[in-house]
């Protein structure tokens, strides 16, 4: 009787011990952990902030963890600090400077005058690795974005080795940005800068892959033509009175011209008029929807 009286009073004492732990409060709070971080991307996800809440003032040695348990830095040891929040911050490196191997890190914490040693669940993921851009496509290289539905863009589809963030930069700056971080997908173009065409040329297209960690990919993808409507001549010469013929570069319908005394439509891609039986200079205009071009015609006399 005795023994088993010792054995229930002990399993009580237990008991309001345990109970007493679960409701003391934690000595730290609201911890504020970067989940990723790349030492090596030269971006702003370089250091991984570790910020919390002392509720006391205590002398506290904050520390990184491997997934063993292993302390791989000390953020700083023994130091004094008071009730209210810490900030600090690992930057993927060990005690001796090299970057750490990839993988799942926890920040730890030891408090001298509460006696109490606490890891944070929050992860944080060291990743070095850049993602790559496996392939991409360009649907077209020449393009006029003039609206009317025909080739007004260009679209640009592609396939990483990863989940990340897709921009596209135009002649180095960043047009159009895909949201979401799908392994695939496309980004598409429509020739416009602050929702204004931009000018017949060409663009130098790039494509720029960033994950989750700051680790950036960037790829040439080529040059894009912007053509609205072209003579494929600026010089055309021909006989007095004879027919002569320039080839018409569009994607437009049709196009209206303009030529001595003459006008018209067509919608021929190899426009064929008449020279006038009066030697001289000319000038041979074409447009279509507010966009146009000319050549100079010069006329020599019959033989």
């Amino acid at each position: 009787m005795v023994v088993v009286v010792f054995l229930l009073g002990g399993t009580a004492a237990a008991f309001a011990v345990t109970q007493g732990l679960k409701l003391e409060r934690s000595p730290v709070l609201s911890p504020r952990i970067e989940k990723t971080l790349s030492p090596v991307c030269e971006c702003d996800r370089e250091n991984a902030e570790v910020d919390f809440k002392l509720r006391k003032g205590d002398n506290v040695t904050l520390e990184v963890v491997d997934g063993d348990g292993d302390v791989v830095r000390t953020l700083f040891r023994n130091r004094r600090f008071p009730a209210g929040r810490l900030d600090a911050a690992w930057d993927g490196r060990d005690d001796a400077g090299r970057v750490v191997s990839d993988g799942d890190y926890r920040p730890r914490v030891r408090l001298a005058d509460a006696h109490r040693t606490i890891v944070f669940p929050n992860e944080m993921k060291v990743d070095t690795v850049k993602p790559t851009i496996k392939r991409f496509s360009v649907s077209r290289r020449v393009f006029s974005p003039d609206g009317d539905g025909r080739a007004d863009g260009v679209s640009v589809a592609y396939e990483l080795s990863e989940r990340a963030r897709v921009w596209l930069l135009v002649n180095g700056k960043q047009r159009v940005r895909r949201f979401g971080q799908a392994p695939a997908g496309a980004l598409q173009w429509f020739g416009k800068v602050r929702g204004r065409a931009v000018k017949p040329r060409l663009y130098q297209l790039e494509l720029v892959a960033v994950d989750d960690a700051g680790n950036r990919t960037r790829v040439p993808a080529g040059t894009v033509r912007v053509r609205y409507l072209e003579l494929a001549l600026d010089m055309i010469t021909a006989r007095a009175g004879t027919r002569f013929g320039v080839r018409v570069q569009t994607d437009a319908r049709s196009y209206s011209w303009l030529f001595a005394r003459g006008r018209g439509r067509s919608s021929a891609r190899y426009l064929v008029l008449r020279a006038p039986a009066k030697p001289g200079r000319y000038r041979l205009f074409v447009g279509a929807r507010g966009r146009g071009d000319s050549a100079r015609v010069v006329v020599t006399p019959a033989p």
